[in-house]
């Protein structure tokens, strides 16, 4: 079985986005990058079902400018087989990133494609399910847990009721949830041995996607500061408070 594993470069979690002062978008100039949370959880996953001698490569693609080499490197250094960037400066869309994943998945031959439930700077929560659906593959979205077997796979995945567990065919396609891994750290002798690790480069163009955008953001702003919190003396005061000046309740 193979496995590929979409990973996206993001602002660092760690980091304070900052709006734009013509409000057109985020601030990325001299801020630190790194790999969205939730693909990283997806690197994990695919590497832990290939130690368990369920697969037998873990290929990562990204698509975006030069620099998501870098965030590919971070991937094959907590153990992935090697990478494959879609080199474009252009700004992407949930359906063309689809549309690029499924022509390198079809080329690798992909068996399984894990990759995480939404980045943390769009928010889409597209990419996985359009992924499925233009593949005519099984989906299972917010996966807390994984498990091969000879139908298939079996996962677990979150819902608003609770847990539901469901058995879907292979090849498929999987989105990743918090809950499902805690990812590893590359050890140094690892992050030098994934500089030597082949990186395939490819175009949209070659792969014969349009990547045209369908959606135009027209302004982008902050959201508005909260106001300072109140302090109360007891609980009939709080819920008085919620209830006539707040009106929640």
């Amino acid at each position: 079985m193979k496995i590929l594993v979409p990973v996206k470069r993001v602002i660092d979690a760690n980091i304070r986005v900052r709006v734009k002062a013509d409000q057109t978008g985020v601030e990325t100039a001299n801020v630190k990058m790194a790999m969205n949370p939730f693909c990283e959880i997806a690197v994990e996953e695919a590497l832990r079902l290939k130690e368990a001698g369920h697969a037998e490569e873990v290929i990562m693609v990204s698509a975006g400018p030069e620099k998501c080499q870098e965030t590919i490197r971070t991937g094959l250094a907590m153990g992935a087989d090697r990478g494959v960037h879609i080199n474009t400066e252009a700004t992407l869309e949930p359906l063309a990133i689809a549309k690029m994943i499924k022509a390198v998945a079809e080329k690798e031959s992909a068996d399984l494609i894990i990759l995480g439930k939404q980045s943390i700077d769009d928010d889409n929560n597209q990419t996985g399910q359009m992924l499925a659906a233009i593949m005519q593959r099984p989906l299972g979205s917010y996966i807390s847990k994984i498990e091969k077997n000879h139908g298939g796979f079996a996962i677990t995945r979150e819902i608003d009721a609770g847990l539901e567990n469901l058995q879907i065919t292979s090849p498929a396609v999987v989105t990743t949830d918090l809950r499902l891994n805690e990812p590893r750290y590359a050890s140094l002798p690892n992050i030098m041995k994934a500089k030597k690790k082949p990186i395939d480069m490819v175009t949209p163009e070659q792969l014969g996607v349009d990547i045209s955008n369908r959606i135009e953001v027209l302004q982008v702003t902050e959201p508005p500061a909260r106001d300072a919190g109140v302090m109360v003396s007891s609980a009939a005061e709080l819920v008085d408070k919620l209830k006539n000046e707040a009106k929640v309740i």
